[in-house]
């Protein structure tokens, strides 16, 4: 699905457009762009030590654990059968399930969303999922240089600060180290590497053996071949078996012969090849300050200054990405209903003094790098990772949620599964969901998210140390339990307004939430309006002139400002309160 740049905020200024650019000289894209599966490196990786094999013996130890995994199973993995085979609790053989339903590319309904006891996965896709373990992520290229300048806003309170994998939201904006960020290109090139170093490897952990010398005696069916739509696809959408000249057309009544593998292996080399190359071509010319109008990665800058507002990043299919991206926002609120995100995936990044509405059915959501925001995200299918944030309120419906290394940060959350928390995180708070907008019910059923579970209170805490960090960690230094999220005190939470202003005339009240309150947080609530009903009933009996009315008004005006500037938009009270003197 084609994606398009992020449109100006309803109320920015149109800038002016800039002399078009000459394009440099680049090498002509592929027909059809073989790319990296965002989601299994983005939303598949899991801490958790015995999932992550030396790479030294990885291809040797999977290969064993097919085997164990295959005998008896009819060629599907459960929990208790992937506890055993790892030796890990089975409640991390779960969470390993469910993270792997929530990054397949297509619903498996034998898995569902991994939790139930009879779920059970396919065994390839268990192999794919445990290999990607082994990847480690880009790191940032250069290294911070303004850390006595920003210790005052992030101190080093832990034993694993300094060894962690990225800056605080203050680092990023005082030292402008956006620029050392790895991109969304290189993030691809990244990925792309890892898959060509590895294919030969993950091949033969799928292949089936058959009678035969040397290479031939590895093939692949069609189906098993589909199953590489896990970790790579094309970008215009066409499946791996039809973009393959070795399955293309197949008759679908008559099973296709199975391939070598090794004709396989020369297949997805040429197009990792040809992809890599394009990639470091147009990367280059980026660095050498040769983007033009259609470069796809672009900052929020960029994307307000240099692009018509419903462009799309470039008329070749091949560029295509199916995320949206809400970048650089500062002292401002942005809001996105459905008809503005393209794709099923959105990316919130480095955002700072501002409220983030996103009132939309996603699968994806990634909230990365922001301070003193608020974010809201209306129903996401899949799952939602917060990361490197502070002081951040995030309001959310979804299936997951993964917090890590984030600090003084609230979670107001309706999520079906337990709130997955790791790394290196301080004072996190998590409380119900508490908001809603007119098209939430229907945006939840759209991506599968069930309002009557709500499970925001159970965290499922892992280590501090994440293994797929690039950066080196210190020698000696064992891992220990992240540190787990607390309650909110009933007494603090408030409902959340969603302004009826932002386009949609069917306002609801504010009553509406689909996830039902636990009894506390709604016995707080109550308790709150019945003191608003006394005062508004008090100041409605007061014997005053217009005069007074008036001075009153303006008094409690003025304080409701004041309290405003620190909890904007947070409170219906105020709303409440207005008839009291009409």
């Amino acid at each position: 699905m084609a994606d398009e740049t992020l449109d100006p905020p309803p109320d920015a200024a149109p800038s002016p457009s800039p002399a078009p650019a000459t394009p440099p000289a680049t090498a002509t894209a592929p027909a059809a762009l073989l790319r990296p599966r965002r989601e299994a490196f983005e939303h598949g990786l899991l801490p958790i030590p015995k999932l992550i094999f030396p790479e030294g013996t990885l291809a040797q130890t999977l290969a064993q654990l097919k085997e164990k995994l295959a005998a008896g199973t009819g060629g599907r993995v459960g929990a208790a059968a992937l506890a055993e085979a790892l030796q890990i609790p089975r409640e991390q053989a779960a969470l390993a399930l469910g993270t792997l339903a929530a990054v397949l590319p297509a619903e498996d309904p034998a898995l569902g969303d991994g939790a139930g006891d009879d779920a059970g996965a396919d065994v390839r896709d268990v192999l794919l999922f445990l290999y990607v373990q082994s990847y480690k992520r880009l790191v940032p290229r250069s290294a911070h240089k303004d850390s006595p300048a920003v210790a005052d806003v992030w101190p080093s309170t832990s034993a694993f600060d300094g060894y962690l994998s990225a800056l605080s939201p203050i680092q990023l904006v005082r030292s402008n180290s956006r620029r050392f960020m790895p991109s969304q290109a290189d993030e691809e090139i990244h990925q792309l590497s890892y898959l060509q170093k590895h294919m030969a490897n993950i091949l033969t952990l799928l292949a089936d053996s058959i009678e035969g010398e040397g290479d031939d005696s590895l093939v692949l069916t069609m189906e098993t071949f589909e199953h590489l739509g896990f970790l790579v696809q094309f970008s215009e959408g066409t499946s791996l078996s039809q973009a393959a000249t070795f399955f293309a057309n197949s008759d679908p009544d008559m099973p296709a012969a199975p391939v070598p593998a090794a004709q396989v292996l020369d297949w997805m080399s040429q197009n990792i090849a040809s992809s890599l190359e394009y990639s470091a071509e147009r990367s280059a010319a980026k660095e050498s300050n040769q983007q033009t109008v259609s470069d796809l990665d672009v900052t929020m800058a960029e994307a307000n200054s240099s692009h018509p507002r419903n462009s799309t990043p470039s008329s070749n299919p091949a560029y295509y990405r199916n995320v949206t991206f809400v970048e650089g926002f500062s002292k401002t609120s942005v809001v996105k209903h459905a008809s503005d995100v393209k794709g099923n995936s959105i990316k919130v990044l480095n955002c700072h003094d501002s409220v983030i509405y996103i009132l939309a059915p996603l699968k994806y959501a990634t909230v990365y790098g922001c301070s003193d925001a608020t974010v809201v995200l209306g129903a996401v299918g899949k799952v939602i990772k917060v990361e490197h944030c502070e002081r951040v309120h995030i309001i959310a419906a979804a299936k997951r949620i993964c917090i890590a290394n984030c600090r003084e940060c609230i979670f107001y959350l309706g999520v079906n599964h337990q709130p997955l928390v790791l790394g290196d995180n301080h004072k996190l708070q998590v409380a119900p969901f508490n908001t809603c907008y007119p098209q939430l019910r229907d945006h939840l059923m759209q991506v599968g998210v069930d309002p009557s579970v709500n499970k925001w209170d159970q965290p499922f805490v892992l280590g501090v140390v994440d293994p797929h960090d690039s950066l080196s960690h210190p020698a000696g230094v064992s891992d220990v339990k992240a540190e787990s999220a607390t309650c909110l005190d009933p007494d603090l939470f408030t409902n959340f307004l969603i302004p009826s202003w932002f386009g949609d005339e069917r306002q609801e009240p504010t009553n509406c939430n689909p996830f039902p309150l636990p009894e506390i947080y709604g016995a707080c609530q109550n308790k709150k309006r019945s003191a608003l009903e006394d005062i508004q009933k008090i100041i409605r009996e007061l014997q005053l002139d217009e005069n007074r009315k008036k001075e009153l008004a303006t008094a409690l005006h003025a304080q409701f400002k004041d309290w405003l500037y620190g909890n904007i938009l947070t409170s219906y009270q105020y709303i409440n309160f207005l008839p009291a003197f009409q």
